[in-house]
């Protein structure tokens, strides 16, 4: 299920309550408030511009009714897609770093000028990271097959989170995130355009490509190109999880690699969740699925099975969900002392509040173990140590620095602190550092 976001126009009379009656009103309808701002504030009535977000169409009229029923001079004034209205023209545009206003300026800039560093780079091809903005651009890759949680929905229509993306890379590391959208998900043709283009970037980021196809464009694109490539809904997701994963077993005083894992979904999240965990340390990692071939390649990777949601949820200590099954761990299945991390967006396995209530030590959803928070650092640490791949002690600093940036209290750092990309590109950085000189 996706939800919607509204934003609601109230106006009410200038007295103390009023704002609480409205809220009130929104969350007896179970909406969930957003940002409030203040429009105008006079001497009889106030007008206030208040997110909102649904579930759908129906539970937003509900919500409206809600509101409308305060009466006393409450009335709404509009109801508006804000989200939509960011996205008018698209969020992303190819700029120039330098002002051309003399025939000075144009000639360095272009001909003949440009010619000199055309030559210099013809000489010394690694100078082109340095001369032009290769060193600092991506190339975002989508074929559109697992956009969101809204599946194969084309490359088209997951434009819009390609030019997200964009905009994160940009606003908190400084780097130029360019959307490739391919026609294609053959392995073949995807892993063939992105060679033929690669030269153009510093580093490849493949992003919601579904499973099973996802597994051996990565591998084979890593094999065979001289730049970092990732694909976020794989490593990235993985990054953040094992914060989360080392910041609840710090709150439990549990020691994470003395600990058993299950991990319930065995996607492209789930199985680069359990490589992550093995990497760090993890000896005994258990997983789940449905499909056949994902239990095969859990066992390739090293982890191990269990026959039943049941079995695994009874003989593991720390639980992670990816299945995007809502309400799929009963509360009877938990085990007094577990960690739960039930990350299915929007709606978890196990809302927290029951898995605590059913005796887990620490629980949470989702909504704050956010890619974010690890992909715009480790690109930007992985570009500035010069590294030709992203490698798992690399990710690892890159978990570590987000646990290390963690305050009291949190799961997971807010993405809007500046500093904690910084802090994340700077571990990544060192950790490539280490390994170039341990060969």
């Amino acid at each position: 299920m996706q939800h919607l976001i509204r934003n609601i126009i109230v106006e009410s009379p200038s007295k103390v309550g009023n704002l609480g009656l409205v809220t009130s009103a929104i969350g007896a309808a179970e909406g969930d408030i957003g940002d409030i701002k203040l429009i105008k504030s006079g001497p009889l009535t106030t007008v206030r511009d208040i997110s909102v977000t649904c579930r759908d169409e129906v539970h937003l009229e509900t919500v409206i009714a809600n509101i409308e029923a305060i009466g006393n001079g409450v009335e709404i004034h509009a109801v508006t897609d804000d989200v939509l209205k960011a996205h008018e023209g698209g969020k992303i545009a190819m700029k120039s770093t330098i002002d051309v206003r003399s025939l000075g300026d144009l000639q360095r800039v272009y001909t003949p000028g440009v010619a000199s560093v055309c030559l210099e780079i013809e000489k010394h091809p690694e100078q082109a990271k340095y001369f032009t903005s290769i060193g600092k651009s991506v190339a975002i890759v989508t074929d559109g097959t697992a956009i969101l949680g809204l599946g194969n929905i084309g490359s088209v229509a997951g434009m819009p989170v390609m030019e997200g993306k964009s905009v994160l890379l940009d606003q908190f590391v400084g780097l130029s995130g360019v959307p490739i959208l391919l026609d294609t998900s053959d392995p073949d043709q995807v892993v063939e355009t992105v060679k033929h283009i690669h030269q153009g970037f510093g580093a490849i980021l493949l992003e919601d490509i579904g499973s099973p196809h996802c597994f051996e464009i990565e591998e084979r694109l890593k094999a065979e190109l001289p730049i970092p490539v990732m694909h976020d809904d794989q490593h990235g997701t993985a990054v953040v999880t094992l914060a989360a994963v080392l910041n609840a077993c710090r709150a439990t005083g549990v020691d994470p690699t003395k600990a058993t894992v299950g991990q319930i979904g065995l996607g492209a999240a789930g199985l680069a969740i359990v490589r992550m965990l093995l990497a760090y340390g993890v000896k005994d990692v258990y997983g789940i699925d449905r499909q056949p071939a994902a239990i095969e390649r859990l066992h390739n990777y090293g982890g191990k099975s269990k026959e039943s949601l049941e079995e695994l949820m009874n003989d593991c200590d720390i639980i992670i969900a990816t299945t995007g099954v809502e309400g799929l761990i009963k509360p009877e299945m938990v085990r007094k002392g577990q960690i739960i991390l039930a990350l299915s967006n929007p709606n978890p396995e196990i809302q927290p509040a029951e898995a605590i209530k059913a005796g887990a030590a620490f629980a949470a959803d989702g909504r704050s173990v956010n890619n974010v928070v690890g992909f715009p650092g480790i690109f930007r640490g992985a570009l500035d140590a010069e590294a030709k791949q992203i490698t798992y002690p690399m990710l690892i600093a890159a978990a570590e620095a987000i646990v290390s940036h963690t305050r009291r209290g949190e799961l997971i750092p807010t993405p809007l602190d500046p500093a904690l990309h910084l802090v994340v590109a700077r571990a990544v950085e060192e950790a490539a550092a280490k390994e170039k000189q341990s060969q």
